[in-house]
């Protein structure tokens, strides 16, 4: 498949899929009072785990969803991945009790594990050098307004329509989409040497999960709770075998030697670091809105509409610059830390015009710096690597994402609730993305001649031929 063989279609129908599967992250956050007083009678616990299994989920399968896509075919990961998410949304919207609905939340959860890094990695194989970073600007802004669309989507839903609507929609979209990928997507050269690698899957997986656990969770439990200790350190053995594991295998999941490149431990930090700040947002924002100013869900969705103003018209910036990241990615993060800093005087009195415009620093800063981010993340492996790259950096965002709520939701119930806690909850997340920007910036200097020279390399297909096209 030649370099030059992105089009138009095919560019705005992987788009699409990643928007979609980005979208159900944050949709269901506004229908969770409809959710607890649903003929389903969940309780508080599992009202949470419907929310958080899909999250769990989808960051957990990443890494290992991604080297599957490299490894046997591409197209064949994003079509499994859309059946799987069509299933769990077909579940969960015919769901007769909280475990089913929860169960297909983590269903979808999978096939957006599978859909997400597929996608990226198919307009990398695609795009060719000259095209790809508006064709990541692209796929950046398409998961952005992911979330935007499901603020926006719950909202509507939550003030019109019935929870399963939700999840009923879900299933003809991803039929739609699936039929749109069979037509528009050609099929890339896989990676060559796909042997499976199942001990590092399985524990860099329960890895991974057992430390989303414990971020989710502790806000909830207590840090200092023992399951949530149990969870981290659990999460900790596990990755340490993992790595240990790879380290030895002939070919194992991935070389976490890829880690000696400043650039990508950089740019893998610097994707958490603005996922948190606009993640802790989210949390806090819609309850501002709600309970503060008296919004209703509908209307909620429709008042951070700003955030998506600057992920539209300045990830077409971001792309010009590309050829110099280190500015691009150092001033986004830091307009998204004083958005938050500035976000973080509103009170009841505020008027809305004045939130919106510290909403639009924010989406700027996110716009301008995630395409930038993303590219450094992909062009840090080798192409054939693409999958893999976009887990490593989907994984990073979501780890952040659940991080961002974290944190906000602890600092509020340590200040008493929304109305005493947002401003220290916000000055809080925004002094983090600060600080993790200048430690960002750091790791993105030129590095030394030879300093990557032991770096896991190897010969792309494209450029050798090598490895079958699925």
């Amino acid at each position: 498949m030649p370099p030059h063989a992105l089009k138009r279609s095919t560019l705005l129908t992987l788009c699409a899929c990643v928007l979609v599967a980005q979208s159900m992250v944050a949709a269901i956050n506004l229908l969770i009072p409809q959710l607890g007083s649903s003929s389903l009678h969940p309780s508080s616990a599992e009202v949470l785990w419907t929310v958080d299994a899909y999250v769990i989920v989808f960051a957990g399968l990443l890494v290992p969803a991604g080297a599957v896509g490299d490894r046997y075919g591409r197209k064949g990961a994003l079509l499994a991945g859309l059946a799987l998410f069509a299933a769990g949304a077909a579940t969960s919207a015919l769901a007769a009790s909280p475990a089913a609905l929860i169960a297909g939340r983590g269903v979808s959860g999978a096939g957006a594990a599978l859909i997400t890094p597929a996608t990226l990695s198919i307009l990398v194989h695609l795009a060719g050098p000259e095209r790809r970073a508006q064709a990541l600007a692209s796929w950046t802004l398409a998961l952005g307004l992911g979330g935007m669309a499901g603020n926006l989507g719950g909202g509507l839903v939550g003030q019109y329509l019935s929870w399963r609507a939700l999840f009923g929609a879900m299933v003809p979209l991803a039929a739609l989409l699936a039929l749109a990928v069979l037509v528009s997507t050609p099929r890339t050269a896989r990676a060559p040497g796909g042997r499976p690698d199942p001990v590092g899957t399985l524990l860099l997986t329960a890895g991974l999960v057992a430390v989303l656990f414990g971020v989710i969770e502790g806000p909830g439990h207590g840090w200092t709770s023992p399951d949530i200790l149990l969870a981290f350190a659990a999460g900790a053995l596990l990755i340490a075998l993992f790595t240990g594991h790879a380290l030895r295998s002939p070919a194992p999941l991935f070389d976490p030697r890829v880690f000696r490149s400043p650039r990508l431990r950089a740019t893998t930090l610097g994707m958490a670091t603005g996922f948190f700040g606009l993640f802790a947002l989210f949390f806090v924002n819609s309850q501002y809105l709600q309970e503060v100013k008296g919004y209703g869900p509908a209307l909620t969705g429709v008042a951070i509409v700003p955030l998506i103003v600057g992920m539209a018209l300045v990830p077409k910036l971001a792309a010009r610059w590309s050829a110099h990241p280190r500015p691009v990615i150092g001033t986004g993060l830091a307009l998204i830390g004083v958005g938050l800093l500035a976000a973080s005087t509103a009170g009841p009195g505020t008027p809305y015009p004045l939130y919106a415009c510290w909403l639009l620093v924010i989406s700027a800063g996110t716009g301008l710096s995630m395409p930038a981010l993303t590219l450094g993340v992909v062009a840090a492996l080798p192409s054939r690597q693409a999958g893999l790259g976009s887990g490593l950096g989907t994984s990073a965002r979501e780890i952040g994402a659940a991080l961002g709520v974290a944190v906000a939701g602890t600092v509020l119930a340590g200040h008493g609730g929304l109305g005493t806690g947002m401003g220290p909850a916000l000055r809080t997340v925004g002094a983090v993305v600060l600080a993790a920007t200048v430690v960002v910036v750091a790791g993105l200097r030129d590095p030394a001649p030879g300093a990557e020279r032991d770096m896991p390399t190897g010969p792309v297909p494209e450029e050798t031929g090598a490895g079958p096209v699925r």
